[in-house]
């Protein structure tokens, strides 16, 4: 019985390196100022919520289905923020430690959105989209140094002005950080994006 106990975890051990984040990409991190967004804790105590009246934004339905996705994409990476600066973590989804897909499952999971933990099965969820129609919220996917050339890294769609996307994502040497799809090691590396919302 302790045999494959021991056997178990061994296995999961071996499952998590194949599955691993990890970028190689040496990164320097510039400090500057940035604004703080706190996001309050999930409750189930109905006494801890706070009402806000909503916004009449028109009668027109499809409008507001896509003010209402913006407005949660927006709520994702505002979450998602919060984690700028957390430290690299293998199999880590906390303020401790995080790796890419942990980083993307938390942020998500905050608004009742349930994804894979792994982000090569991430890569099977929602609709893939052309980089040109990317838009705050999508997902970007990667094949960073991996042998079995397996999807292995994700990042969240921060901005994407001027066809310039930006997408906070956790590396192995910087943590949580926010980069340019421009950069020539993102780029290369980037396989697809998708669309969840």
């Amino acid at each position: 019985m302790m045999f494959l106990k021991n056997m178990t975890t061994v296995l999961l051990i071996i499952s998590f390196c194949f599955t691993s984040c990890k970028s190689s990409k040496s990164i320097i991190v510039k400090k500057g100022t940035s604004s703080k967004t706190i996001i309050p804790k999930r409750t189930t105590d109905i006494s801890d919520a706070t009402y806000v009246e909503p916004k009449d934004l028109s009668t027109n339905t499809e409008t507001n289905e896509n003010h209402s996705t913006n407005s949660k994409a927006l709520d994702i990476i505002d979450y998602a923020r919060q984690f700028s600066g957390v430290k690299y973590k293998f199999g880590g989804a906390t303020r401790d430690g995080m790796d890419c897909s942990g980083l993307v499952f938390e942020s998500f999971r905050a608004f009742d959105i349930i994804l894979p933990r792994i982000s090569r099965d991430m890569a099977k969820q929602g609709e893939k989209i052309s980089l040109k129609n990317t838009q705050e919220g999508d997902l970007l996917f990667f094949r960073t140094m991996n042998r079995r050339n397996d999807i292995s890294h994700v990042g969240l769609v921060v901005t994407t002005e001027n066809g310039d996307i930006e997408f906070i994502h956790s590396t192995t040497s910087a943590g949580v950080i926010v980069s340019k799809l421009s950069e020539s090691y993102w780029d290369k590396a980037f396989v697809e994006a998708r669309r969840i919302l």
